[in-house]
């Protein structure tokens, strides 16, 4: 399993707000729900932020994003290391696989890949 990428998820109760804080930063829309926006730096595509209102199918929202090439692979190393599993492995509507799992600080860490 390897790392893709890592990417900060602001909390917004207004995301056209926070996209337009972002935008004067330098960042560009890449993706748009409605619930996330995520933006990304032209000369570096990697370099990301997401800002959400709230996870469209989570019971919480997460703190970060870490996309890896092996999402069952990394449910299963967490998931027998006894970590706390905040959301289950599953299929989301928009293209990814997915679980939340809780970091030793507390922190939400939403764990995917694409299909």
């Amino acid at each position: 399993m390897s790392v893709r990428r890592v990417m900060p998820i602001v909390r917004s109760q207004d995301v056209g707000e926070s996209r337009a804080f972002y935008g004067r930063l330098g960042f560009e829309v890449v993706m748009d729900h409605g619930w996330i926006t995520t933006l990304a730096a032209p000369s570096n595509p990697m370099a990301q932020v997401s800002v959400m209102t709230e996870d469209k199918t989570a019971p919480v929202t997460p703190d970060l994003s870490i996309e890896v090439d092996d999402v069952d692979a990394a449910y299963e190393t967490v998931r027998a290391s006894g970590a706390e599993i905040v959301h289950p492995l599953q299929d989301e509507e928009w293209g990814v696989r997915r679980f939340f799992v809780r970091d030793p600080d507390g922190k939400v860490v939403n764990v995917l890949s694409h299909r």
